[in-house]
């Protein structure tokens, strides 16, 4: 799914505006976009212009106005229909594969150093995904089963990251073992 889509999810979770928008998107590790304000703007124009999402004018005191964007019927059955598309398989690209790929320039040391730095910031994300699971209201609970699927995506996320935690331990020990040597 594409920035679009993830608009159209977040509307139809609740009504916001652009900044709405982007601070969920930029706090959440389910919605993955490395794009600008800009973006998010000209896509909520674009939906705007299609139909399938409408915008009321919110005056605030002392601030300027803002937009609060809502998904339409025809936003919803959009997201319907995308929501119906052939899953995407995640793509493992680690660029530590890559860097580990050419370690055998590294002294042991050098290695270990290496991979426990790699350890402490898997660790450090497993706290941030904890972290946020525990944290009330950060996602959409509308409904027992509208629950459970986003527990269920929190799972996957901290159970990934606690594999690759396990990974990166054991090869820390393989190396201090020596069992490249066997």
């Amino acid at each position: 799914m594409d920035l679009r889509d993830t608009i159209l999810g977040l509307l139809s979770w609740r009504p916001a505006s652009g900044y709405d928008l982007k601070r969920i998107i930029s706090d959440s590790e389910v919605f993955y976009w490395s794009g600008n304000n800009n973006q998010i703007y000209k896509s909520l124009l674009e939906l705007q212009n299609d139909g399938l999402v409408t915008h009321q004018v919110q005056v605030q005191e002392s601030l300027p106005a803002k937009k609060i964007y809502s998904i339409t019927v025809k936003g919803q059955s959009e997201l319907h229909q995308h929501l119906l598309a052939t899953p995407e398989v995640p793509e493992l690209r680690k660029g530590f594969l890559i860097q580990l790929a050419w370690a055998e320039m590294l002294s042991d040391k050098q290695l270990l150093a290496l991979l426990e730095k790699y350890e402490q910031e898997i660790v450090a994300r497993l706290t941030m995904y904890q972290a946020q699971a525990a944290r009330p209201g950060n996602r959409p609970a509308r409904s027992r089963r509208e629950q459970f699927l986003w527990k269920r995506i929190t799972d996957n996320l901290i159970s990934a990251t606690q594999t690759e935690l396990e990974w990166v331990r054991q090869t820390q020990q393989d190396v201090r073992e020596g069992k490249f040597r066997e």
